[in-house]
């Protein structure tokens, strides 16, 4: 990791048991109720050209024994180091090494049968994908987006999604059949986060 002045970092949470509990239960939130939008509420001096939902949700998530692959758009921002700094975590060039991955908007993100997948034995140890979007927000049956069905989801909830892979769906249908097994996913604005933990079943819905 490159050496940089850290008096240039921004702060991390003001009261960081405090903060970092709050964010933490947003986080379960979500993925305890797929595809319900979160908002996640925090003082954190997030780093710039990052969503500050998905910032703060891994300085709530990260510690010293936990690594995280970025992808290509961080590598000019200070987000490696403002992470590390704030939690520990090592930062890994190799994505399937990595129990975390953070992709920016608009970049390529890791397929997630790439990534490390767990075992039926410990599914928890599995990587968990934070994907930066333009905007998530709640939808309905008669419009186009997404209509997902599965455990935490009373009947079907939907979303509609801007800044995923054109393949995401068609990955995360893979992803599905592979329970226990399988990546869990945030979807991160710059106040909101949804969670899709792979026990979801996702569809496009509207003929789109």
């Amino acid at each position: 990791m490159n050496h940089r002045d850290l008096s240039t970092l921004g702060a991390g949470f003001g009261n960081e048991a405090l903060g970092s509990q709050a964010v933490f239960r947003a986080a379960m939130q979500a993925l305890s109720h797929p595809g319900r939008v979160v908002s996640v509420l925090h003082d954190a001096q997030t780093p710039a050209k990052t969503q500050g939902a998905s910032a703060a949700l891994l300085l709530a998530l990260l510690d010293a024994d936990c690594t995280l692959w970025l992808s290509d758009s961080f590598a000019a921002t200070d987000a490696a180091l403002w992470l590390h700094f704030h939690t520990g975590c090592r930062i890994v060039a190799d994505p399937a090494q990595a129990q975390f991955v953070w992709v920016a908007q608009g970049d390529a993100m890791p397929t997630l049968a790439s990534l490390n997948q767990g075992s039926d034995a410990y599914p928890d140890q599995s990587t968990t994908c934070v994907v930066d979007v333009a905007t998530v927000q709640p939808g309905s049956a008669d419009r186009p987006g997404w209509g997902l069905r599965g455990p935490g989801i009373q009947d079907q909830t939907h979303l509609q999604v801007q800044g995923v892979a054109p393949d995401f769906l068609a990955q995360w249908a893979d992803n599905h059949t592979r329970f226990p097994r399988g990546v869990d996913v945030f979807l991160a604005s710059s106040t909101t986060v949804v969670g899709l933990p792979r026990t979801t079943n996702i569809h496009q819905q509207g003929g789109l």
